[in-house]
């Protein structure tokens, strides 16, 4: 290849690999077990692993499949979980054993409940791994009773309880998505519990049906009697050296009774698709870790029902990257209606080669197709296109990796719906997120647990959701509104759930009951223009700014010379802290605003005085703490005199304490202050470098410099001085009237000129 064609492929391959989505940062962030988000747990210390989640219909009963044990919870109560029933399901010890013998662990050859579904109104179907050797039985829900019959689990739950699977009941059937054999090796989609005249189905063991795939999840859509399938796997359809992993969305109809001489007992409606979940110029995000199903608004068409899946990447270039994409059911009509692929059997290559089409793959009602149609869509089950999001766009970039979401639409005050987000991180964090016109706005993170799990689930209930861990049961509150004690807040917030109610000054709950004069804007937040606000001021640009009270003012006594540290409470993540004082502007080389919003300085007659930490968010202010610092009444210390101590912080050490406990010294303080917030505006935050640090440094070691030059010149002068010092000398001796010469080694005191000797100085 010519060496400017090398350097363009290395430029494309370097602008697909750069990534230009931007994170989306919370606005609150509550660590575990803090007051502001209330977590109700459930653990049982001889039950692990209760991840298998299902809902009384009733939304009252929860039950849980744990590991060789069933739980029937109640869940009635907002102020606790109780234990209904515990029945237990274990392999015997010749099971165990057996298991072992395999070459498998202790702890894998316990009973993994794994499926957990309603058949009617009167009872549950369970399955469960039972050391790697499927089993299934029946729950009464009246009695709670467990049956004695237990039937093969062979296609309907896997052997290894660490194996992805999906399944899902309509009308009494079970239709599931695992692995059908010890080894992992045979993954199918079958229908079980066939009514009468209707037998159970599977798909074929034809090559290419399914590659090695790793099951998310399974809907059904009435309005289509389709159910879907999604999964990742294999894509045999890229010719790479590495095997490429690609999302999937697989449909099979309810109706589907199999051929009668072609496909017998086997699908016939089955087709796949790809999943893209991509943004324009950046590679794909091609691993599906979790969908939820969106239904119509009342009065819209079927087809406006949306999923919203969470995707990873395979590439390293967006590790530790996750982002939400929305597809609609209408999208997956169109594709599975187009154009499939064609996959040679000889070569194992697929071509998009057109053909005459003998049937419609994908269709319902082809059990009644000729042999030839059906071995049509026996080889035709790939689409040509890709399934692509809504407004082929990510509906959400996030730099954490999320494993499950669930999906809720929720109805504001004026009648409008949002929706809504729940995702749960790895790391523990569930970030609640309303998808607004502007984008995503994050509008908290509750932190559930701190232990990594190793298996979770979600499932979302009535007002609350339950997230089932390898330790046990956590119901969280959807939305908290007493949280948010003043119309701003509320409002800022941007939480569909929430709303100011302005007769009872509180932020509470949007209810059918609660009336629709509630205070919100859940789409812009803006406060100056829903929430009435004491004292607003005119600020410096000239424009009105909605404004709150301050806070009572805080004394801080310093020593000269001392290093002080100002702390300024955030009311969010969102917030730009800024400092100001009073008639006086914050020099930038004497002040440093650290990445906490607190404000550090050294304490001169220069820096005492008032100072202000001004909170700004979304076009809001608010003063957020006051400090007055001033001279302590002990003896003044010398410029060079080291401080008492070398760094002063001060924290403000609430909010918005009550005005009660003033000191009546600050009265005139607090004159000031109002003068202030009534005639000038905030001031500009100190941005930019500080030097103070550095001019320190350099001062010492302009010192340490001086210091050693002095000591080097003291040092040469002493030494030459030692040197040229005049020795005593003898006096001459006179012989014959002449004066002797001095002895060898000595010389004159004149020279012959009659000159003094040359002395340095």
């Amino acid at each position: 290849m010519p060496w400017p064609q090398q350097c363009a492929s290395v430029l494309v391959l370097a602008l697909l690999l750069t990534h230009c989505g931007s994170s989306v940062t919370p606005r609150l962030s509550f660590a575990l077990g803090s007051p502001g988000r209330t977590l109700t747990s459930f653990y049982l210390q001889d039950v692990q692993n209760s991840t298998t989640l299902l809902l009384s219909p009733d939304h009252l009963t929860l039950y849980v499949g744990a590991q060789d044990a069933l739980l029937v919870l109640d869940v009635s109560h907002k102020d606790g979980i109780s234990l209904i029933r515990k029945l237990e399901w274990r392999p015997t010890e010749k099971d165990t054993e057996q298991c072992s013998m395999k070459g498998k662990k202790v702890a894998d050859c316990a009973n993994f409940i794994r499926v957990l579904e309603f058949l009617n109104d009167s009872h549950i179907y369970t399955c469960g791994t039972f050391a790697f050797s499927p089993r299934c039985v029946y729950i009464d829900t009246e009695t709670l009773s467990m049956s004695q019959r237990s039937d093969e689990g062979r296609g309907r739950c896997p052997y290894d309880p660490y194996q992805h699977n999906t399944a899902i009941t309509v009308d009494g059937e079970l239709y599931t998505g695992t692995v059908a054999d010890y080894r992992g090796n045979r993954p199918v989609i079958s229908r079980h519990l066939s009514e009468a005249g209707r037998g159970d189905l599977k798909l074929d063991d034809t090559l290419g049906w399914l590659e090695d795939p790793t099951f998310i999840r399974s809907m059904f859509v009435p309005a289509e009697e389709k159910i879907y399938f999604f999964f990742s796997e294999v894509g045999r359809e890229y010719d790479f050296f590495d095997n490429l992993l690609v999302s999937r969305v697989a449909q099979i109809c309810i109706s589907d009774i199999g051929g009668q001489r072609t496909l017998q007992k086997r699908w016939t409606t089955f087709a796949k698709s790809q999943l893209l979940c991509q943004d324009n110029g950046e590679l794909p995000y091609n691993l599906i870790q979790d969908v939820d199903m969106l239904p119509p608004e009342e009065g819209d068409l079927p087809e406006d029902t949306l999923f919203y899946g969470v995707f990873t990447s395979q590439w390293r270039v967006n590790s530790g990257h996750s982002v939400v994409c929305a597809f609609s059911l209408l999208g997956f009509r169109l594709v599975f209606s187009g154009s499939y692929k064609i996959l040679n059997r000889d070569t194992l290559q697929w071509s998009s080669r057109l053909q005459e089409k003998l049937a419609s793959p994908g269709e319902c009602g082809l059990h009644n197709a000729s042999d030839s149609g059906l071995r049509f869509v026996k080889e035709n089950f790939l689409t040509e296109e890709s399934v692509r999001p809504v407004d082929r766009r990510l509906t959400l970039v996030s730099q954490n990796t999320y494993n499950h979401i669930r999906v809720q639409r929720v109805r504001v005050a004026s009648g409008r719906r949002y929706t809504t987000l729940f995702l749960l991180t790895v790391s523990g964090f569930i970030h609640k997120v309303v998808l607004l016109e502007s984008g995503p706005h994050v509008i908290e993170e509750i932190q559930v647990f701190q232990t990594p799990q190793t298996i979770t689930n979600m499932k979302l209930s009535k007002g609350v959701i339950f997230i089932g861990t390898s330790e046990g049961v956590l119901r969280l509150p959807l939305a908290n509104c007493s949280f948010y004690r003043t119309c701003p807040q509320c409002v800022l917030s941007r939480d569909p759930f929430c709303g100011w109610d302005s007769g009872r000054r509180m932020c509470v709950r949007v209810g059918r009951s609660v009336p629709s004069a509630l205070v919100q804007d859940v789409e812009r937040g803006q406060v100056d223009e829903n929430c009435v606000v004491s004292r607003p001021h005119r600020a410096q640009s000239g424009g009105h700014r909605a404004t709150a009270p301050c806070p009572p003012a805080e004394l801080v006594s310093v020593s000269l010379n001392e290093v002080v540290r100002l702390h300024c409470p955030a009311p969010s993540l969102l917030s730009l802290q800024q400092w100001e004082r009073p008639n006086s502007r914050l020099s930038k080389q004497l002040y440093l605003q650290l990445e906490d919003g607190s404000l550090s300085f050294v304490a001169t007659p220069a820096t005492l005085g008032l100072y202000l930490c001004v909170s700004v968010e979304n076009g809001f202010q608010q003063t957020m703490a006051v400090y007055q610092v001033r001279q302590n009444s002990g003896p003044p210390s010398s410029p060079g005199s080291a401080p008492a101590a070398p760094l002063t912080e001060h924290r403000s050490p609430t909010r918005a304490p009550p005005a009660s406990t003033t000191p009546p010294k600050l009265t005139a303080l607090y004159t000031e202050l109002s003068v202030v917030h009534r005639d000038r505006g905030f001031g500009e935050v100190p941005g930019g470098p500080c030097y103070l640090k550095e001019l320190l440094i350099v001062s010492v070691l302009l010192v340490l410099c001086f210091s050693l030059l002095l000591t080097l010149l003291m040092y040469t002068v002493l030494h030459c001085h030692n040197r040229t010092a005049p020795q005593p000398l003898a006096p001459p001796r006179q012989r014959g009237g002449e004066t002797e010469p001095p002895p060898k080694g000595q010389h004159s005191t004149s020279s012959s000129n009659g000159h003094l000797p040359n002395v340095p100085l």
